[in-house]
């Protein structure tokens, strides 16, 4: 959805933002937003009214009349809204403002499908206007935190047999039928439009199960968190792919405790709004349960992205290796096809999941300077590849040198063995993958990273000290581009087919990074002066004979 300039006549839609990121529709919906749409659901009409008016008398709106007048008379659902279209909505440069409202066109397909108002949040959550609606907008939150979990839950993890065969049976069990329980009674109150008594004695004794199975599975997730985060890299990948099951099991568990958690409070706060309207306490309590559940729903999501995150981009890479050996599952071949079988059973089982909490980023394309025979197919590194960089990581450079300090000790160029260390790195089947982003410098062993999926180490970039590109001293003339970083000296050695134009902006990639710390500058400069006494107290000390 974007915005243009307005046409003639009054608007068809109003869209109030009432809380970051949400607001509400009233008026004419079109098609367009329709599938977006969220209804009130648990948010009382009382509620809804109490918001309609206020919105109403906000900047002269109810003196405008017209369909301005008849759609804040009627409110039809909870939008989310994302950053573009906030960023489109909040366009101030290219709206007329009237009547206290950012005035435009709702466009989609570069069509016009409606005139829309949108009143920013920060017109409505002045504090006369918290102090007439807060309670109702802190329904509406709790509504919008219920639609949220209730969507991921729905696309969640199909669980294959193999999971619920081999673990916790009686625990899924459990918390299946505690689910349905609260599902059941969320659906009868928005048929009926309230919390009666006889509804909410049928959860009411519920309250300290869900907690137990919202607890239990934090922390499994916890504790799957911690052991992927203190482990090294080769223990991190043997725990992820030794538990890959438990894991998807918890996640999706966390999350269904999580969507029947929100549903039990939301009950409870509608049962609040209805028992007492206009007691304060009660007002106070549903805004204290919006935020506790808001904090918890975070959290949890939170928890539950870092962990799918983690086990998606392991199974990911792993159905990418063309040369992958073996994956510990149970009941499972030890052998290279099985692993990458079972690996892409138990990826479609939770991408839906790890695509709606992160959407993953496109297919990585081979960037502008690439020092790489003409022989050498990109695709599968790049796919591999793919996997390891961070949101928003850019990759700048791919080169395939061969890394001195893995064949020998380059003192081995100096001392007599010049043409004995060609042989060996023309022999070399693996050479070295140098991946560099504008964060920092990815190597590892060509035939391991193609095979494993193993990375050697990263550099970042603020490290980088000094860069030289020049002809390495041996028998073939190789180009060769020397990096030396806050902690180490690294040679690279390209082959002759490689242009030389490639490796010298290769090498001018790397020298943007130049830098030498203020710290590190400190420090030599100690060490200078610290040389320096000693000298100055021998001299001062000494006699002349």
């Amino acid at each position: 959805m974007e915005l243009a300039e307005p046409g003639q006549g009054g608007p068809d839609t109003v869209i109030a933002e009432v809380l970051p990121g949400v607001g509400v529709v009233l008026g004419k919906v079109p098609a367009e937003l329709k599938l977006d749409l969220i209804d009130f659901g648990l948010v009382p009409a009382a509620d809804r009214t109490r918001i309609s008016t206020v919105l109403a008398s906000m900047g002269n709106a109810a003196t405008v009349g017209g369909n301005l007048a008849s759609a804040f008379g009627s409110m039809q659902g909870i939008y989310r809204l994302s950053n573009e279209t906030l960023a489109l909505l909040k366009a101030g440069g290219t709206l007329a403002v009237k009547d206290g409202a950012n005035l435009g066109a709702v466009m989609s397909s570069s069509r016009v499908v409606g005139q829309a108002r949108f009143i920013p949040v920060t017109a409505v959550s002045t504090a006369q206007t918290i102090a007439l609606i807060g309670p109702a907008l802190a329904m509406v939150a709790l509504q919008m935190q219920l639609s949220e979990i209730t969507g991921l839950v729905r696309t969640n993890i199909a669980l294959t047999s193999q999971v619920l065969t081999t673990i916790r049976h009686g625990q899924w069990a459990e918390l299946t039928a505690l689910v349905a329980t609260i599902d059941d009674v969320v659906d009868q109150a928005r048929a009926v439009g309230s919390v009666p008594t006889s509804l909410w004695d049928t959860v009411a004794g519920k309250k300290a199960d869900l907690r137990t199975q919202l607890d239990l599975y934090r922390l499994h997730v916890d504790t799957h968190i911690r052991q992927v985060h203190q482990l090294d890299t080769r223990g991190r990948r043997e725990y992820l792919e030794t538990n890959a099951e438990a894991i998807v099991f918890d996640a999706n568990a966390l999350l269904s405790s999580v969507k029947a958690w929100i549903g039990y409070q939301a009950l409870h706060a509608a049962r609040a709004r209805t028992a007492g309207p206009e007691d304060a306490g009660e007002a106070r309590l549903v805004e204290d349960i919006a935020s506790r559940t808001g904090k918890e729903l975070r959290s949890a999501l939170a928890e539950t992205t870092s962990l799918v995150n983690s086990l998606t981009r392991e199974l990911r890479i792993l159905v990418e290796l063309p040369g992958r050996g073996t994956l510990p599952l149970p009941g499972k071949r030890r052998d290279a096809n099985a692993a990458r079988q079972t690996s892409a059973l138990l990826l479609a089982a939770i991408e839906p999941l790890a695509d709606a909490l992160h959407p993953p980023a496109p297919p990585l394309e081979a960037p502008g300077v690439v020092c790489a025979p003409e022989s050498l197919a990109l695709e599968p590194y790049l796919r591999i590849l793919r996997w390891f960089l961070e949101d928003d990581e850019t990759l700048r450079v791919l080169g395939f040198p061969d890394q001195l300090e893995a064949l020998g000790s380059i003192s081995a160029i100096f001392s007599g063995a010049k043409e004995k260390l060609a042989a060996v790195v023309d022999k070399a089947a693996a050479r070295t993958l140098v991946a560099v982003t504008d964060r920092r410098i990815i190597t590892a062993k060509a035939n391991a990273f193609l095979e494993q999926g193993e990375i050697r180490q990263y550099i970042p970039v603020d490290r980088v000290r000094y860069v030289r590109a020049a002809a390495a001293q041996d028998r073939s003339q190789r180009l060769a581009v020397d990096l030396i970083t806050s902690d180490e000296n690294i040679r690279w050695l390209f082959q002759p087919e490689i242009d030389r134009t490639q490796v010298d902006e290769f090498a001018a990639v790397l020298a943007e990074s130049m830098a030498i710390s203020d710290v590190e500058r400190d420090e030599l400069q100690r060490r200078r002066h610290a040389a320096i006494e000693p000298d100055k107290k021998a001299d001062s000390t000494g006699q002349v004979s």
